[in-house]
């Protein structure tokens, strides 16, 4: 699975939101190579607790901006962040209860997942803030 890497396709034009999305692709990133590296299962499953609080903190901030500035496609991104954060939540889980995590199909999904979201529904927001002098 190759890295994610940014690119200007991947920025939404909303600072604090173009930071964040380049702090949760850096843990992703690190998450996948301590997988290709063979590293502990603890150390694999701190860094994927620390890439679904970061995940969680991410999507609240959104969805407050949205909120505040009455995005009309809340409720859709809304439960896209759910659908992300259900999978990523699962998967800790069951790293923390010892069961067997395919990480390779994991990780994918969530590089495809992430890279889909800032490039698709994020840029929708993007728009619609910018629109509304928020930078």
């Amino acid at each position: 699975m190759p890295l994610l890497t940014w690119s200007h396709t991947c920025t939404v034009g909303v600072m604090a939101m173009d930071d964040q999305h380049g702090i949760l692709m850096d843990t992703l990133n690190e998450l996948r190579l301590a997988v290709v590296h063979g590293s502990s299962r603890d150390e694999v499953f701190e860094l994927m607790d620390r890439l679904l609080e970061f995940t969680r903190m991410h999507f609240w901030s959104e969805e407050q901006l949205m909120e505040k500035f009455r995005f009309p496609g809340l409720d859709e991104h809304r439960a896209e962040h759910h659908r992300l954060l259900t999978q990523i939540q699962s998967s800790a889980r069951k790293m923390q209860h010892g069961e067997t995590v395919h990480m390779r199909p994991l990780l994918g999904f969530l590089r495809d997942g992430y890279q889909e979201h800032m490039t698709g529904p994020d840029q929708e927001y993007g728009a619609w803030l910018n629109a509304r002098g928020v930078f």
